[in-house]
């Protein structure tokens, strides 16, 4: 390849990450969860919008498409934005005829040239877009990945032949060369399965002795002949341009012979640091490890991984390919933000480098609609691009494309009030929208308005009670007559999401307990007790949920209802989180008091349920819900 050596136009500079670039500024404050589709900010008369956004890809405005997915976005050293996506010609499935389709922007991403067809399938699968751009030479660098399309909309069956391949463009997208097959290079003969580059774009690194090297990641399985036996997500590397390339940092992890493994890091998004090391998010599927969001680092440009990927329990996020950004002091994250679905797509910020997340209560909704991939891309000194899958029915309806500026962002919010957790080794939990103090019935107790106010426990491994008998104790009061009334929630949500719960269903004139337990790769079940009678008469009342001798066992004011005990794990694979009055997606809340609350994990006596006390050292949860610290 010949490349012609240019001067680099600097990239925004909150967009090199220099530390404090930005001042952050007061902002629209936006709950989460609770929004419209299209968040509406007021504007000073004459000034740019903090959002707006347009649909991209749609089939109905691109015709010879029956949908289009898997979107990715660059901005380029003479700054065009560059929107790729794959064009699925028959149907919507992953392996059927697809091409990897082109918009342009010139005026950052206010208006958009027509469809390009850059590489056709001809009936196969041509996707997984990940655009890199080279600031050394202004060349654009596409990788992607084939295999044998079907006809039908089913996936790829194991072992599929998918293979890397790469072309790039030296005219900011107008035209581009004929793809090269990258399979010696950066495929291993042992990764002879499934094989994913991106989709999401990569990144040249800027810090360090690899200054200049272009980055992207991939996953991949190996396959023994009968079935696959280990999961592998790696980072590809050039250091010449895109010329030649080579595997770099690489983690794999072992699937059993029972399919069961620990983690599946996958669909990587890479950003370089302040410091210089590179922070690699991706999506985790169907491991063991809680959570569905995995994170690595590496301090040595890509060479290397300092440790195993580190699952993130307490990021909720479906299942689904996410991106990140770096933007100013912070690291933006878009990604869906309800743990079960693909829906409520959210911008959400890191302060300290991916070690920690905002949760989805400090997060801004982009929409509540269904949302799946995403990618980010600094379009000036001041936006930032968004390309993302959504629709009013489907996540797979359109690609729409959003600007939004800092001025958008949820604020960076100070400390929550917390109120004490007297568990062994438990830190504080904290106390969300405003929940306040009233008489308890062991003294004091928290009151619960039904629109925000909630009490979350930070995640420790305690929390996450496995395959172990359990019980949950509290003690409530409340007069609603309809809605969902959350008391206590363990785990995730959904229907085949390991978790706990314990909830009041008024308008069935009942209280419920509820299991949902893994048990193996792919087994789920469920297991249910359920009150007569809502008890919702503004009187104080016991409840406890008992998982133990084979029986799950529902007790209100010392009367027992049994029902059958469901293997496996109450807390595997999903994410992770625990609160008191609030469900886990944000989608119901509690009115009334809540006081009391504990966790043992152990089966308590019918005695000691009835005294309402157990063993301190089994208590992984106690929650006296009789003082609020205000820490601001």
């Amino acid at each position: 390849m010949f490349r012609q050596e240019r001067e680099a136009r600097p990239l925004p500079a909150w967009f090199r990450t220099r530390p404090g670039s930005i001042t952050l500024t007061a902002v629209v404050a936006t709950a989460a969860l609770a929004v419209s589709p299209t968040p509406a900010h007021a504007q000073v008369p004459g000034s740019a919008p903090e959002f707006e956004q347009q649909v991209l890809f749609k089939a109905s405005q691109d015709p010879g498409y029956a949908c289009f997915r898997v979107p990715a976005i660059v901005h380029t050293v003479d700054g065009t934005l560059l929107a790729f996506a794959e064009g699925r010609v028959l149907n919507c499935g992953d392996a059927a005829d697809i091409d990897i389709v082109l918009k342009r922007s010139t005026d950052g991403g206010r208006t958009w040239g027509p469809l390009q067809v850059i590489n056709e399938g001809n009936g196969d699968t041509h996707g997984n877009p990940a655009p890199i751009v080279d600031r050394d030479t202004g060349r654009v660098l596409l990788a992607e990945t084939y295999n044998t399309g079907r006809t039908d909309s089913a996936g790829c069956s194991a072992p599929c032949d998918r293979t890397p391949h790469l072309q790039y463009s030296d005219d900011d997208g107008l035209t581009w060369s004929a793809p090269r097959d990258l399979s010696a290079e950066i495929r291993p003969a042992h990764w002879n399965s499934w094989y994913a580059t991106g989709p999401v774009h990569g990144i040249q690194l800027t810090r360090g002795a690899h200054a200049g090297r272009l980055v992207f990641g991939v996953n991949a399985e190996t396959w023994n002949g009968s079935r696959v036996t280990a999961n592998h997500a790696a980072l590809i590397v050039s250091d010449d341009g895109g010329d030649h390339w080579k595997a770099g940092a690489t983690d794999s992890w072992p699937v059993a012979e029972d399919r069961v493994f620990r983690q599946k890091p996958s669909e990587l998004t890479l950003t370089e640091r302040t410091d210089g090391a590179v922070l690699v998010s991706g999506r985790e599927q169907h491991g063991t490890d809680i959570g569905h969001r995995t994170q690595a680092v590496s301090l040595d440009g890509g060479t290397s991984f300092t440790a195993p990927f580190r699952e993130l329990p307490d990021l909720y996020a479906p299942q689904v390919q996410c991106a990140t950004l770096p933007f100013g002091d912070r690291i933006l994250l878009s990604c869906p933000a309800d743990p079960d679905r693909r829906r409520t797509m959210m911008i959400r910020s890191s302060y300290d480098g991916g070690a920690t997340w905002d949760s989805v209560d400090r997060g801004t909704v982009v929409t509540t609609d269904w949302s799946g991939y995403s990618d980010l891309a600094p379009v000036d000194d001041a936006t930032v691009g968004l390309l993302y899958e959504a629709g009013t029915v489907d996540a797979r309806d359109e690609i729409r494309f959003a600007r939004f500026t800092e001025d958008w962002l949820q604020a960076r919010r100070g400390p929550d009030p917390t109120t004490l957790d007297l568990a062994p080794g438990a830190a504080s939990a904290a106390v969300l929208g405003g929940a306040g103090a009233t008489v308890g019935a062991l003294g004091g107790a928290l009151e619960f308005d039904g629109a925000d106010d909630a009490v979350r426990l930070p995640y420790r491994e305690q929390l996450a009670l496995g395959a172990k008998e359990f019980t949950a104790s509290l003690r409530f009061r409340y007069t609603a007559t309809t809605g969902e009334q959350p008391l206590l929630w363990m785990g995730g949500v959904g229907n085949t999401q390991p978790q706990v719960w314990l909830r009041g269903e008024p308008a069935g004139n009942r209280l419920r307990g509820l299991i949902t337990a893994r048990d193996g790769a792919t087994t789920v079940r469920t297991a249910t007790v359920t009150t007569t009678g809502a008890h919702n008469d503004g009187r104080w009342h016991h409840l406890a949920l008992r998982r133990g001798g084979g029986r799950l066992t529902l007790f209100i004011d010392g009367t027992a209802i049994g029902a059958a005990d469901v293997p496996g794990s109450v807390s595997r694979n999903a994410p992770f989180g625990v609160h008191i009055g609030q469900r886990m997606d944000s989608r119901a809340f509690f009115t009334g008091a809540i006081d009391d609350v504990r966790v043992w994990d152990r089966a308590l006596t019918d005695e000691e349920i009835e005294a309402g006390s157990g063993p301190v050292g089994n208590a992984v949860l106690w929650l006296p819900m009789d003082h609020v610290s205000n820490s601001r």
